[in-house]
């Protein structure tokens, strides 16, 4: 053997703490996994080169976390869950990629301590009470919370009347709409720093190109019709996705009301604005339906998910029921049920928003990232 054949022997220094980690947060049985190969070999979105899920599988066992976590493969899986129900060990693949996921949204998230707030059950109450007290303050100094019920000059429900969006509303989730961008940013810049060490990208390089191509990936949904155990996922996703598209077009046109036209609230049902809203609020609240049905569906070949999972499942369902609701009771004129629903509606909307870089929802985010850079690298 020639000496350029002969190589320095590569050091390996496992994190036992990361295993433990992986373990906890979803992927318990991690340790079951004989690297016989099956997952790659089931999965329909794998990469020939350096295919996923049995390598990452292997880095997991290993701790090797800083190889694992700066890797764009984890967010190119989708979790179909084939590779887990295929399996012959039970080692659910699938769901130990959920569980590296959320660590590596922890790990890139700032402030970090945010995240493991957020993915812990016992801090779900200290969570929540943040949007709780900052709305109760803002209706105590109103006199809201002692005074009559408020009611517009007509003499109906007005939720605009009990908070001012102008001096309320819009700055208490334009703040947290601005922590959660700002977050975001911190952790993208970081990771794509890290994807870059494991996967240099070649000279002339378009990320314009590479993004837009990855967000007609996205709208399509093609990577999710590829799966074959939970083949629904693709109507469920979609159904949530393009319904947080149109609540996203409800909310600028209500601002362009307010802002530009001067026209408060509420509107009118037959108002085109009042239309887009309520069909979207609906396909939220099917989508989410269809979600939850095919996880617990799903659960025996799939995974039954973590709190993880089921906390935005959850957040979710909420924000659909209490927005409909919320409205409903309005129509109805019950006051006394119309403006509790409606805060706790904002309440689970303010935890949506402000926590996003620490929850699933940051998935949309840091997936999107992965299959830019996947794209540019010539990985995908």
């Amino acid at each position: 053997m020639s000496e350029e054949q002969i190589k320095e022997p590569v050091i390996i220094n496992p994190n036992l703490e990361f295993v433990k980690d992986v373990i906890s947060a979803g992927g318990e049985d991690l340790k079951k996994c004989y690297q016989c190969s099956t997952c790659t070999v089931v999965c329909n979105m794998t990469p020939n080169e350096k295919p996923f899920p049995r390598k990452e599988m292997l880095y997991a066992q290993w701790g090797l976390k800083d190889k694992l976590i700066s890797n764009p493969d984890i967010w190119l899986c989708h979790q179909c869950s084939d590779c887990t129900a295929y399996c012959p060990r039970g080692a659910k693949p699938g769901e130990v990629l959920g569980a590296v996921r959320k660590i590596a949204v922890q790990h890139y998230s700032a402030p970090s301590f945010l995240a493991k707030m957020v993915n812990d059950p016992k801090y779900l109450l200290v969570l929540l009470a943040v949007p709780l007290i900052i709305f109760l303050f803002l209706l105590h100094i109103q006199g809201f919370l002692t005074n009559e019920i408020p009611r517009n000059e007509m003499g109906q429900i007005s939720f605009s009347k009990m908070l001012d969006p102008t001096y309320y509303i819009d700055p208490v989730f334009v703040s947290a709409a601005l922590f959660a961008v700002i977050s975001f940013i911190m952790g993208i810049k970081k990771y794509w720093a890290d994807m870059a060490k494991n996967y240099p990208l070649p000279p002339g390089s378009d990320t314009t190109t590479s993004l837009i191509e990855t967000i007609k990936e996205i709208i399509s949904h093609d990577n999710f019709k590829k799966c074959k155990v939970t083949k629904e996922r693709s109507l469920a996703h979609m159904l949530v996705f393009y319904s947080f598209i149109g609540l996203a077009i409800t909310t600028t046109w209500a601002v362009f009301y307010l802002y530009v036209l001067g026209r408060p609230s509420p509107y009118p049902l037959y108002d085109p604005m009042k239309i887009v809203g309520n069909i979207s609020a609906i396909g939220l609240l099917i989508g989410i339906t269809l979600v939850t049905n095919n996880r617990l569906k799903n659960a025996a070949k799939a995974g039954k998910g973590s709190y993880y999972d089921w906390l935005f499942i959850a957040v979710i369902y909420i924000i659909a029921v209490s927005g409909i609701l919320a409205q409903f009771t309005r129509l109805a004129d019950i006051a006394e049920l119309a403006y509790p629903i409606y805060i706790l509606h904002l309440i689970f909307v303010f935890f949506l928003f402000a926590y996003a870089p620490f929850s699933k929802m940051a998935h949309m985010v840091y997936r999107t990232t992965a299959m830019v850079f996947a794209r540019q690298a010539k990985r995908q």
